[in-house]
């Protein structure tokens, strides 16, 4: 028997050594989510869990009547220089701000190119998500688009850069093809 505990033991520490975990806290001037004007003066904060290809979180934002908790997970594997993954997001809010969306994500990058794909469901409706991002050194330019029940898309550009252990980020979104342009500043901390 004791030999068994002592086995336990030594497999659950090192399981716990191979764990990361992080967390983070963040403001915004604008909360953006895909475009969409979420509320101005936004915080939010997270907790990240992730173990070899799997990993999980939770991240809520303050999005004036409430605040927005999005759980989250997914699987990812590198094939060289393609990394691909698939997860599930759901958006949950605990006032009136608005109704919960679950999602199925698909996501695919290849050097400074990344993709993503989202197949979700909000009130009975089913709706889609699609993007691509490139980066480079701190730059990023994004094209997202809303389809089935959504309709919708916006650009987004922006630089993110990091100093004295904090995050910083400055970026501007143009939404609908021509349509109001937004700029946001921020800045976070992961722990």
């Amino acid at each position: 028997m004791k030999y068994k505990v002592i086995t336990l033991a030594a497999m659950l520490s090192a399981s716990a050594s191979a764990v990361d975990v992080s967390t983070n806290i963040g403001y915004a001037t604008q909360y953006h989510y895909r475009g969409i004007y979420q509320h101005t003066n936004s915080i939010s904060a997270g907790i990240d869990v992730s173990e070899g290809n799997l990993s999980a979180g939770i991240w809520a934002a303050d999005v004036g009547d409430g605040a927005e908790v999005d759980v989250y997970g997914s699987y990812g594997i590198d094939l060289g220089d393609l990394s691909v993954s698939v997860g599930a997001t759901g958006y949950y809010y605990t006032g009136d701000f608005d109704e919960t969306y679950e999602e199925v994500n698909l996501g695919a990058s290849y050097g400074f190119l990344s993709v993503e794909h989202s197949i979700g469901r909000w009130e009975e409706q089913d709706y889609t998500f699609s993007a691509i991002t490139a980066e480079y050194e701190g730059f990023y330019l994004k094209y997202g688009e809303f389809g089935e029940a959504f309709e919708g898309d916006y650009a987004e550009v922006g630089y993110g850069y990091s100093f004295s252990g904090l995050d910083f980020g400055v970026s501007a979104i143009k939404t609908d093809g021509g349509g109001s342009t937004s700029y946001i500043a921020t800045i976070g901390k992961t722990f």
